[in-house]
């Protein structure tokens, strides 16, 4: 009897995981702007990395083609999604590209835990620099800047800045910059 419960806690635990984690109220009740699309700008963050001293700008990454990746650590999907963009990263990260020279990751975590957040890091051996977050989950101004509603949820932006394509998973963020590879 207690294996058989046990298999049922871990069988809804499991489902209750993997389902896209969304926001329980509406992001950020402020004045809302509708989100960056293809072809816009993408609006520039600036936020502390994991050891929290270092911050890292967006806009500093210019010259390379970015993916601006929203997750958190006790998200199942981010975690699920995790091993693809490292082997993306390491695939393209020396590329050169039309308007840009390599590829990087900018991970805007949601969590609001650092150990956890540092932990997930580790071990998924997310190995690009720019690990940054304001630890305000939900709740942060990034998250209302890009209308972010769920995650895993990315922006992919060329060497100029400019947003080339949104929420790419899977084989389709390595198909997508096998198109701009010069």
């Amino acid at each position: 009897m207690r294996i058989f419960l046990k298999t049922i806690a871990f069988g809804i635990f499991f489902l209750i995981s993997f389902s896209t984690i969304e926001s329980e109220s509406p992001v950020n009740t402020k004045a809302y702007n509708p989100p960056p699309k293809v072809g816009d700008i993408a609006p520039d963050i600036n936020l502390l990395s994991v050891d929290r001293a270092t911050s890292y700008k967006l806009s500093d990454l210019r010259g390379k083609i970015v993916l601006l990746n929203f997750w958190a650590s006790l998200a199942a999907p981010c975690r699920f999604e995790n091993p693809n963009l490292v082997k993306t990263y390491k695939q393209f990260k020396d590329k050169s590209f039309k308007n840009a020279h390599g590829f990087t990751i900018y991970s805007v975590s949601l969590d609001s835990n650092v150990d956890n957040w540092k932990n997930a890091i580790a071990k998924d051996q997310l190995i690009w620099p720019y690990h940054v977050s304001d630890l305000k989950a939900y709740d942060s101004e990034v998250v209302a800047l890009y209308g972010v509603r769920s995650i895993p949820y990315n922006y992919l932006i060329d060497g100029d800045g400019k947003i080339l394509a949104i929420n790419l998973r899977g084989t389709q963020l390595a198909q997508t910059l096998q198109k701009y590879l010069k």
